[in-house]
């Protein structure tokens, strides 16, 4: 359960920030920013109280905003993305996979 939370967790917390990106136009946009971000907070406190370490959880929910917020700025507002933030996403999940496989469960 605290996986599923965590997945919430995440999907909130980019679409907060895309709210975000969104908001430089149109202010309007400011409350989905808050929306997204304090319900992004919320489902990370459940991840927590469902078991999952702090440095496994925020590890994952840091990697996987960085990661969806780049594809996303990439496809939606044509931002940049070349090979070397590639490269550190890539860097960044594998640092994350060696701090969740490092956890003692």
């Amino acid at each position: 359960m605290a996986y599923l939370f965590l997945i919430a967790a995440i999907l909130f917390e980019v679409a907060g920030t895309v709210c975000l990106r969104l908001a430089v136009d149109d202010k309007r946009w400011y409350g989905g920013v808050a929306v997204g971000y304090l319900v992004a907070f919320a489902m990370l406190a459940l991840t927590l109280a469902h078991g999952l370490p702090l440095g496994v959880a925020y590890g994952i929910w840091a990697a996987a905003g960085v990661a969806l917020t780049a594809v996303i700025g990439r496809v939606w507002f044509k931002e940049p993305f070349t090979w070397l933030m590639g490269l550190g996403i890539v860097l960044i999940a594998g640092g994350v996979l060696l701090i969740e496989l490092g956890a003692v469960h």
